[in-house]
Parts: C-alpha cells; sequence; structure tokens
C-alpha cells in the first residue's frame, strides 16, 4: 500500500509579509532571507516594530492637539446646542466601546490560533526528539553490547577452543564481523546534539508562548474592563470614574500599540523563514548533518537515497552470518567442548538482540517519522502562527484607534460633567413638579392617584381636598 508524502507549502499571507520593505538603522535596503544572526536583517525587523511606536506617537499628537482645542476653544453654548453635542459624545463613546468589544474578540481568536501554532511546533519538536533520542539509545546500546559482551565471549570461546584451529578460525571470522558491525554503527551520525538543541529549542519556545499569551490575554480582559467602567462612569455620571477610566485608557493605548510593533515584527520575521525553511535549516545543520542526510530528511523524495542503508544492510548481513556461525558451532563443538555452550547461548542472545535493535534503528532512520514532525512544525508556526499574529495586529490596530477615540470622548464628557456641576440650570425639584401638576387639573375628584411618590395634595395645596 503506498503511503501520502506529507508536503509543505508556504500560504500566500507569508508572501505577502516577505515582500514588506526591510531597511537598516541608516535606512538601506536590506535582504528579506531569514538570516537572524545578521545584525542588519535584526535592525530591519527593529525597524518593523518602530511601526507601533510611531502610531503611539500620532495618536498623542492627535489627542494633544485635541485637548488643546477643547480647553482654549470652548465657548457658551445655549442649552439647544449643547443637547445634540452631548448626544453626539455619548454615541461617540458607545460606538469606540463596540469596535473595541468586536476587537476583543478578533483579539481572542488571534491569541488562541497563534497558541494552537506553538502548541504544535513544540509538540512536533518534542516528537523529533524523542525520534533522536531512540536512535542514539539504539546506537549506543548496540555498540556496548557488541564491544563488551560479544568480545568477552568470543575471548572465553578462543581459550577453550585453543586446540581445535578449524573453531578458532570460526571465531577469528565472527571477530572480523563484529567490527564490521562496530565500525558501521559508529559511522552513523551523532545525533545528541541535534537531541539537546531540539529540547532546549521546545523548552524555551513553550516558555516564551505562555508568558505571550497570558500577556495578550491580560490586554484583551483590560479592554472589556475599560468598556464596562466607561458606561458605568457615564450612567452615574462619576467624575472620579471616568478619570480612572481615561487613565487605564491610556495605559492600553499605549500597550496596544506595543503590541502592534511587535506582532507585526514577529510575524514578518517568521514569513521570511516559512517562505524558504529548507535552506535555513540545511545552513544551520552543516556542524551536524551532511548535505545528504539533511536533504533526506527534509524532502523524503523517494528518489533521494536512505544515506544509513548499506550502514545497516552491512550490520544486518554481519549479524546473520555470526548467527549461522553460532548456529554451527553450537551443533558440533558443544558435544566435545560442553563448558563452551554457556558463551555460545550468552552470543546467540546478543546478537538477536542486536538485530532487534538494528530492525528498530532502521526504522527510525526512516525519513518519514521525521518528516512528518518537520512538515507538522511548518503548518503550526506559518499556518495557525502568522494567521493568529496577523489576527492580533488587527485586534492591536482597531484597539488602538478606538481608545484614541474613546480618550476625546471621554474627556469630553468629564469636562461637560464639570461645566454642568459649575453652571448648571436649576432643577425643578420632583414633588414641585408634581404640585404644579395637581394645579392644573380640576377640582373634581380623582378615583385614583396621579403619581404614588407625591405628597397629598392637601398638604401641598394647603386647602381641603375632596380626594377620594
Amino acid at each position: 500500500m503506498a503511503t501520502v508524502r506529507l508536503e509543505y507549502v508556504a500560504p500566500w499571507w507569508t508572501y505577502w509579509l516577505h515582500n514588506f520593505p526591510h531597511f537598516s538603522f541608516i535606512f538601506q535596503s536590506v535582504d528579506n532571507t531569514f538570516k537572524p544572526e545578521e545584525a542588519s536583517y535584526q535592525e530591519s525587523l527593529i525597524i518593523l516594530a518602530c511601526i507601533g511606536a510611531v502610531g503611539l506617537g500620532l495618536s498623542l499628537l492627535v489627542l494633544a492637539a485635541y485637548l488643546v482645542c477643547v480647553c482654549c476653544c470652548r465657548k457658551d453654548m445655549d442649552e439647544d446646542t449643547k443637547r445634540p453635542s452631548s448626544r453626539c459624545v455619548t454615541w461617540a463613546a458607545v460606538v469606540t466601546g463596540l469596535i473595541i468589544c468586536s476587537a476583543v474578540g478578533v483579539g481572542f481568536y488571534g491569541n488562541s490560533e497563534t497558541n494552537d501554532g506553538v502548541y504544535q511546533l513544540t509538540y512536533s519538536l518534542s516528537s523529533a526528539n524523542h525520534t533522536l533520542g531512540g536512535i542514539n539509545n539504539l546506537v549506543s546500546g548496540s555498540v556496548g553490547n557488541v564491544e563488551t559482551g560479544l568480545k568477552l565471549h568470543l575471548e572465553r570461546l578462543d581459550e577453550i577452543f585453543s586446540t581445535k584451529p578449524e573453531y578458532l578460525k570460526a571465531l577469528t571470522f565472527m571477530q572480523l564481523m563484529v567490527n564490521n558491525v562496530i565500525r558501521e554503527l559508529t559511522a552513523l551520525p551523532d545525533m545528541s546534539k541535534a537531541d539537546v538543541d531540539l529540547s532546549a529549542i521546545a523548552d524555551h519556545t513553550a516558555f516564551v508562548e505562555y508568558y505571550r499569551w497570558l500577556t495578550y490575554l491580560l490586554l484583551l480582559i483590560l479592554d472589556l474592563v475599560i468598556c464596562l467602567a466607561l458606561c458605568l462612569g457615564m450612567a452615574k455620571q462619576s467624575r472620579w470614574l471616568l478619570i480612572t477610566v481615561m487613565a487605564f485608557v491610556t495605559l492600553s493605548l499605549i500597550l496596544s500599540w506595543a503590541s502592534l510593533g511587535a506582532g507585526t515584527a514577529t510575524a514578518v520575521g517568521t514569513s521570511d523563514f516559512c517562505v524558504s525553511p529548507d535552506k535555513f535549516i540545511v545552513n544551520q545543520t552543516t556542524d551536524i548533518l551532511s548535505a545528504d542526510v539533511a536533504h533526506y530528511y527534509l524532502f523524503c523524495s523517494p528518489n533521494l537515497p536512505n544515506p544509513f542503508q548499506q550502514s545497516l544492510t552491512i550490520c544486518q548481513r554481519s549479524l546473520t552470518t555470526m548467527q549461522i556461525q553460532i548456529q554451527g558451532l553450537l551443533q558440533f563443538s558443544v558435544p566435545i567442548f560442553p563448558t563452551a555452550e554457556r558463551d555460545l547461548l550468552g552470543i546467540q542472545r546478543l546478537l538477536n538482540s542486536t538485530e532487534f535493535s538494528v530492525h528498530q534503528l532502521t526504522a527510525l532512520l526512516d525519513c518519514r517519522g521525521l518528516h512528518k514532525d518537520y512538515v507538522d512544525a511548518l503548518m503550526g508556526v506559518c499556518y495557525d502562527g502568522v494567521e493568529g499574529l496577523l489576527y492580533l495586529s488587527l485586534f492591536s490596530l482597531l484597539a488602538a484607534c478606538a481608545l484614541s477615540v474613546m480618550l476625546c470622548a471621554t474627556f469630553r464628557v468629564w469636562t461637560r460633567m464639570g461645566s454642568r456641576s459649575a453652571q448648571s440650570d436649576p432643577i425643578i425639584p420632583l414633588h414641585t413638579a408634581c404640585t404644579a401638576l395637581l394645579q392644573s387639573v380640576n377640582a373634581r375628584p380623582l378615583r385614583f392617584p396621579l403619581c404614588n411618590v407625591c405628597p397629598p395634595r392637601r398638604a401641598l395645596t394647603g386647602t381641603k381636598s375632596t380626594m377620594t
């Protein structure tokens, strides 16, 4: 049954982000190839991160201009002009609150997508780390069994068969097979360095992702609390609550622009990697793996031969040959040398276990397992991860713009509340309004009271009432 080979195709949004202009600190164009070790490439990502600082500066400049206009251009307006303006300010605050709530929903989705992508990356790295660790254990265990166990038994048999040249010749041939197995196993690449690097990368990535996810979660909750506090402050007409809301809106505005810059730089850098990950990985593994081994696992094409197949075949043939020799010695030498049976059976057990380990090693060294982990990691980072970063960037942009408008509207409401408390029109008390209403009614008896909260008509008018 034919197996379907997994292939990775970079999504369109990674190409779009990859084509973003890259500039150094001196505004020279930088190659957008993913080279995190080069200073010029790091400078280009820092420039992209400064987009948030530019947006924050523009927002603060607009807010400062608005505050100056409000403070310096206030004019006395009549009540007819105040009411529509107050309604506009109120509706502006409500609409911006709804926009922020929608942006928070986008942010929750983007945060979840990014977390899923990073989790898939760490899971794939852990799986590849487990595979490489299994390869190292099998190679070291097989070499240890052959070097210590087989050689020790062969030395004892050499003493026992010292009077039989034909048996000694068989032992010499087996010693040659043992050397072949040791040579081919030690020729396999040492995966211990890759094992340690993958484990460290997975742990560090999981650590950073946890605090990134928690930071965005707190920022999303802060925006929701701001919207609720603004509604409560406008409903209660509380000046101190509005002042508190303005302080937290300013804090959230700064955090939103900062998250936009960090998210943009991270998304562009990750997209640069996702466009051509094979080239970067081959360059990074030159000290550990040869180019043919790296290409074998990265592409896993049927046209690419297994670079370890020859070594594994020699090991299997050598072990099979030794099994045949041991069967012959057990059949012919044990009746003459009974003491040799224990060492011959010991060699047979070691050969069985070593042969089983070589079969497991053949399965682990096949490209399909590690290639699947590689493709899963790329899918998690370049699909879910970058897509989540785009949604988070959209949340940050919407939230920053809406928070700027909300800050202006909240300040306008606060100033109107202050002017209303300083110069407010006389407000007619409730009992006075009820008195006027009752005086306008004819003196005929009423079958039901007009207002439950009004005092009796007799007390209000000072005359005797005939109300029933």
